[in-house]
């Protein structure tokens, strides 16, 4: 099939979270698997132009009339398009560059900004670009799939006004990556989308007198897609339906969950050249290297006995930082306090929270932090700890906890998304498992498992060295995912061709 990747971020060129990662692991594998995929993404200031090919030719892609788009002349707005490949694929990258839009910090703001004011107009461009490079290519795919609320207009556009001539055979795929961020905006930003009026209600971008982007996307696209099994079946309750969970039930033969892979080539304890010693499930010398050396950089007690939990975090609410470190509250200064155990973090956000663990560290001997985020440091905090502490009060998929299995890290989480998903809870009894899990999000869930895990280290250790090999043992690679997404836009395809005969 020919796919083209609509999307906002694809990493190593454009990255917030893990959408960009997704979006080039996902390409790279179906590239593999025979299919010819494409990725269209904006040239951000950020992404150096001496790296890339230029197309010689200018690029028209149609503007609306009336909104703030170029002065509300309508017309056409003349971009460029760069290119390049994917690096260690053949796939084809394609940049929109279009100074006004996308020739500043930031991806969708910035510090000072967090949300510019003109992402509609800047998102509605490149989604109407995808069409117009399209044609300029000579290239129609079989499948435009589009990436959380960015890009959620691509599939209004194919059904509303493209889906004729060369695109009558094309169908929409839309994947939701996070609920919680939909694209928001003022009922006055319509007419920059370059859409009807009627279209405001029949596409189904109005909530509550607003512009829902994301809403827009999952009323049109010919089939939706989320990333984990078990977050499709979230989203579609009021705890985490963010609103939309009535849509979302309406569309439930529609929406698929499909767990997200990792890149094992990144992300191998065995050949990983970011960290001190290379190890695998038959030989852990190398682990306890790396330990030893996650224990010299921050700082800690030169032990090999007493465990390791480490964590490289967001610090924002959906992470759990609340109930983790929540002034007088959190369970983090109480885990510390009262088990036989160190704790690392990587982690920035929300403000409070970092200073709340710069107070727990200047109190805590065994509670180190960095700030920021460092790509070697977080592959050292990946193979030298012992658990992994995720307790996310929603997670989509979450990756860190896949690569936590893969370093025989054990993953402490919420059985939430794709956590529930991917880690095994542990069975004292039995000794199996992959990790240790708790129902419900509160500082106490959070100590007790913490608690029970780290009496399983110290008078379990036969099962935690089971569990350990247990989980790098696990197959996380992007093949199983590419087939399973070959099969949905077939599927998709299927039901456009369809829905065309009748």
């Amino acid at each position: 099939m020919k796919i083209l990747m609509v999307t906002s971020e694809a990493t190593p060129y454009a990255k917030v979270g893990g959408l960009g990662d997704v979006v080039s692991a996902l390409s790279r594998a179906l590239s593999l698997a025979g299919h010819d995929v494409r990725i269209i993404l904006p040239r951000y200031y950020s992404i150096d132009r001496a790296r890339l090919a230029a197309i010689p030719e200018p690029l028209g892609v149609p503007l609306p009339t009336g909104g703030n788009v170029n002065g509300g002349a309508g017309g056409e707005a003349w971009t460029s398009i760069w290119t390049t490949l994917l690096p260690a694929s053949e796939v084809p990258v394609y940049f929109l560059d279009y100074e006004r839009y996308y020739g500043r910090d930031g991806i969708y703001g910035t510090k000072t900004e967090p949300d510019f004011a003109d992402n509609p107009e800047r998102f509605a461009l490149l989604s109407r670009a995808a069409f117009q490079l399209c044609r300029f290519l000579d290239w129609t795919p079989d499948i435009i799939h589009a990436h959380d609320w960015p890009t959620a207009i691509a599939p209004v556009y194919l059904r509303q006004f493209q889906g004729l001539g060369e695109f009558a055979g094309t169908a929409s795929v839309f994947s939701i990556h996070n609920l919680g961020y939909q694209g928001i905006y003022d009922k006055g930003d319509f007419p920059v989308l370059g859409l009807p009026w009627e279209l405001f209600h029949g596409a189904g971008f109005e909530h509550y007198g607003r512009v829902n982007l994301l809403k827009a996307g999952l009323s049109q696209a010919d089939s939706l897609t989320t990333v984990s099994p078990t977050y499709s079946r979230e989203i579609q309750t009021p705890e985490l339906g963010a609103g939309l969970d009535g849509l979302l039930r309406s569309r439930s033969a529609d929406l698929v969950g499909i767990l997200n892979g990792v890149d094992s080539d990144d992300w191998d304890p065995s050949q990983d050249t970011l960290i001190p010693a290379n190890y695998g499930p038959g030989d852990l010398s190398g682990k306890a290297t790396c330990k030893r050396e996650l224990q010299k950089a921050f700082g800690l007690a030169l032990d090999p006995k007493v465990p390791v939990i480490g964590m490289i975090a967001r610090l924002t609410d959906q992470k759990g930082i609340a109930e983790l470190f929540g002034p007088s509250y959190g369970s983090a200064g109480r885990i510390c306090g009262e088990l036989a155990v160190q704790f690392v973090i990587i982690g920035s956000g929300e403000k409070w929270c970092e200073a709340e663990l710069g107070n727990l560290q200047a109190k805590l001997p065994n509670f180190r932090v960095r700030t920021g985020y460092d790509e070697a440091l977080a592959h050292l905090v990946e193979a030298g700890s012992d658990f992994y502490m995720m307790p996310s009060r929603y997670e989509p998929c979450g990756l860190n906890q896949m690569y936590s299995l893969r370093y025989g890290t054990l993953p402490i989480v919420h059985r939430t998304g794709g956590l529930a998903d991917t880690v095994e809870n542990y069975n004292q009894d039995t000794g199996s498992g992959t990790g240790f899990a708790f129902e419900h999000l509160t500082p106490l869930s959070i100590f007790d498992t913490t608690g029970w895990a780290i009496w399983a280290w110290y008078n379990k250790p036969d099962h935690i060295k089971a569990m350990v090999g247990r989980a790098m043992e696990k197959n996380f690679s992007w093949e199983r995912p590419a087939r399973e997404y070959a099969k949905l836009y077939a599927h998709a395809l299927e039901k456009r061709q369809a829905s065309a005969a009748s």
